[in-house]
């Protein structure tokens, strides 16, 4: 969450920074500001709302060729613009921004009132930048470090001096920032979107890592407690198109990244399907054949989307391999001091490869000698970095707050481990070839599910009439269903609760109503009678009901009670992605009718970086 950038070369820094925290505002929306240290010394402009709002405070004359910027989502303090970021000391010669959290930060705020200090916000933020003013060490570096080694906590932050104005200093601890290399100039950001206009030669920072950032290039330093130790990282060219970062003709990223999931599947299929020997081919576990076959369980970690596409995955690795398989929340993993098991398999499901709960939970999984490999989207990501091994989801930049095609290629990637562990045990060779059958078919079937758009947007028009809805479904159902539910929530803003349809009669069925719609998700298996059995018991209640379920599937005397939506069949075992996305499209769809900003709904922000 939050969005930083830097700049220190020969433009002028101001425009540039307003531009990149255009491009991280899906990183935090609640307010924005920029500070610019040109030879009057450093001078602040900072708003509560949008980043546009900040471009037209702009004085005309803000002039200066160093400056970092921010953009917030609120943890300490209402989004005001007060509590905006940048924040400064009390003389004005001290700049910081700041993603995460300062644990201690109260006892700080204390300590530093008992000393005479006037604090204006009601941010942790706020203190670095006194502790940093009140250092009297000889150096820029060495006075942030020495702020630093007060801190306890998570932290991303982008420092300048009026008394060193040819920097920025900048450190990580838990929360992503990027150096990136230009022609005479150097920027910085918390995510690559902010960089790929200017440059694809980036350095990522490490947890405990500092960087002093010149006109001239950048060099780094371990922050040890005797002192800083020079790490000599170097830059590194990504791979990226910066058009990728843009909407275009799209009327939200959302809707780009909903069209774009065919193209992404097939990114990430491409080159990862044998079927010769009906299995798949993930390199980048850094697992042999002997080691997959060692493995005893799996456990799935995630947070939100990744979390219910992780229970997808965990039963997926149940039926194909046979191992038992289950997804926690990652958020909880840590905290009820687990049980990790030399023989177990833990994945880590990140879009963005720095969910700190995630990365949390993984750091413990490592520090008890487990294994543990990374579903992530972003190379070079904190995840990436720190996991065994792990599978590229190639789904391209999303931006978007809700997830979509990184989710599917969650889904896809899971899908691929699932057949290669079984494939090393009893899986057959037939079923192998059957499944990556399915899996080659998955683009096409996902375009032909988008199609349907059209005809999705009338039925979401009677959802979003809704206060509040419930999903279900049963078994490969149940998390197509969780997730549903969390699209609705996150971008609608309707009440959404997923539920087992066999679990409606234990009390959810209290609630149906003419006012309470259902959405069911019936796949074509050995559930079907069952599933409509329990649906009639809706339907009996006159609660409204929309079924999502495949072609040919018999819903009986339902079909005139209830909308229905279609979806093409695959394997039985691949099915929950298709049936995921029509409910991508209806959330969609009801968050449109409803006038919402879909790609920056409200209280939430797309990278999860702190706890």
């Amino acid at each position: 969450m939050c969005g930083i950038v830097g700049y220190i070369g020969t433009q002028q820094a101001a425009p540039l920074l307003v531009e990149g925290l255009t491009r991280l505002e899906h990183r935090g929306y609640d307010s924005a500001g920029v500070a610019v240290l040109g030879p009057s010394g450093i001078k602040v402009v900072k708003r509560a709302g949008r980043v546009r709002d900040l471009s037209e405070g702009l004085p005309k004359r803000f002039t200066g060729k160093i400056g970092i910027g921010h953009t917030r989502w609120a943890t300490h303090g209402p989004a005001n613009d007060v509590n905006a970021h940048p924040h400064t000391d009390a003389g004005d010669r001290v700049a910081v921004v700041h993603n995460g959290i300062i644990d201690n930060a109260a006892a700080l705020r204390a300590e530093l009132t008992a000393d005479g200090v006037e604090l204006s916000s009601d941010t942790d933020t706020e203190v670095l930048a006194h502790l940093i003013a009140r250092s009297e060490a000889d150096t820029l570096e060495s006075r942030v470090a020495e702020a630093l080694s007060r801190i306890e906590g998570t932290y991303g932050i982008a420092v300048t001096h009026a008394d060193f104005p040819d920097r920025i200093v900048v450190a990580r601890n838990g929360s992503p920032l990027i150096v990136g290399v230009g022609d005479h100039e150097m920027h910085v950001a918390s995510d690559l979107a902010a960089l790929v206009r200017y440059t694809t030669t980036v350095a990522h920072l490490d947890d405990g890592e500092m960087a002093t950032v010149t006109a001239g290039g950048f060099t780094t330093y371990r922050l040890d407690p005797g002192g800083l130790a020079a790490t000599h990282r170097r830059a590194r060219e990504v791979d990226i198109d910066p058009g990728d970062y843009e909407a275009g003709e799209h009327e939200s990223f959302m809707h780009k990244e909903l069209l774009e999931q065919p193209a992404a599947a097939e990114r990430m299929l491409r080159g990862r399907l044998d079927e010769r020997f009906g299995t798949g081919h993930l390199g980048g576990l850094n697992l042999d054949a002997r080691e997959l076959r060692a493995i005893r369980r799996v456990k799935i970690l995630g947070c939100g989307s990744a979390y219910y596409v992780g229970q997808m995955g965990a039963s997926l690795i149940e039926e194909l391999a046979r191992i038992p398989a289950d997804a926690e929340a990652a958020s909880e993993f840590r905290y009820r001091n687990p049980i990790v098991e030399p023989d177990t398999l833990y994945v880590a499901v990140s879009q963005s490869g720095e969910t700190i709960d995630t990365l949390l939970a993984v750091q413990e999984v490592r520090r008890k000698g487990g294994r543990v490999i990374g579903l992530v989207n972003v190379v070079g990501s904190a995840i990436a970095r720190e996991v065994d091994g792990g599978i590229y989801l190639h789904a391209g930049p999303e931006v978007a707050v809700a997830s979509t095609k990184a989710l599917t290629n969650m889904f896809l990637g899971f899908a691929l481990l699932a057949v290669q562990l079984g494939r090393v045990r009893d899986l057959s060779i037939a079923d192998g070839r059957r499944l990556i059958a399915g899996l080659t078919a998955i683009p096409g079937q996902i375009e032909e599910v988008l199609a349907t758009e059209p005809d999705l947007a009338d039925i979401a028009k009677r959802l979003a009439e809704a206060e509040s809805l419930f999903f279900v479904g049963r078994v490969r159902g149940f998390p197509v269903a969780r997730e549903g539910a969390q699209k609705f929530k996150e971008i609608s803003y309707r009440h959404a609760e997923a539920y087992q349809t066999s679990e409606l009669k234990h009390g959810p069925l209290a609630l149906i109503s003419t006012d309470v719609p259902t959405v069911a998700v019936v796949p074509d298996d050995e559930l079907v009678e069952r599933n409509v059995a329990a649906l009639h018991e809706i339907t009996a209640r006159g609660g409204p009901l929309t079924v999502v379920t495949h072609r040919g599937v018999d819903l009986g005397d339902l079909a005139g009670r209830a909308h229905r939506v279609d979806v093409p069949k695959n394997e039985r075992e691949l099915d929950p992605i298709l049936l995921t996305i029509p409910l991508q499209l209806l959330a969609y769809q009801a968050a449109l009718n409803l006038g919402h900003d879909i790609d920056k709904p409200r209280n939430l922000a797309k990278s999860v970086t702190v706890e």
